[in-house]
């Protein structure tokens, strides 16, 4: 997977996991776009949009976009969505860190 990005869909990234050998996914949940059934996330986030209170957990591809979503109103309650979905993530959240964070680099002109 790529470095998580500071935000996925415009919401700030406040946790994150990839989606590895550590997980099961426990198809407890069947998520649908436009019909059809996704295939189970390579990671998922936990978002929150600025000035909002509610959390969004994300299901994501291996490059961070979202492919699916999911409102939450508060931050355990969206960790323990996560976690019917994908046991074991409980023990592998992380915060990023810059070192976590993919950031687009520009170089600067120096005169």
């Amino acid at each position: 997977m790529k470095k998580i990005p500071k935000e996925i869909g415009g919401a700030k990234v406040i946790l994150f996991t990839p989606i590895d050998g550590r997980h099961r996914h426990t198809g407890k949940t069947e998520h649908l776009v436009a019909g059809e059934v996704m295939v189970p996330a390579s990671g998922i986030a936990i978002c929150q949009y600025e000035g909002e209170d509610a959390f969004y957990l994300f299901g994501c591809d291996d490059n961070w976009e979202s492919i699916t979503d999911t409102w939450h109103e508060t931050l355990d309650e969206a960790k323990a969505q996560a976690e019917f979905e994908y046991e074991g993530v409980a023990g592998t959240w992380k915060e990023p860190s810059n070192a976590d964070l993919h950031c687009i680099h520009r170089p600067t002109i120096k005169d």
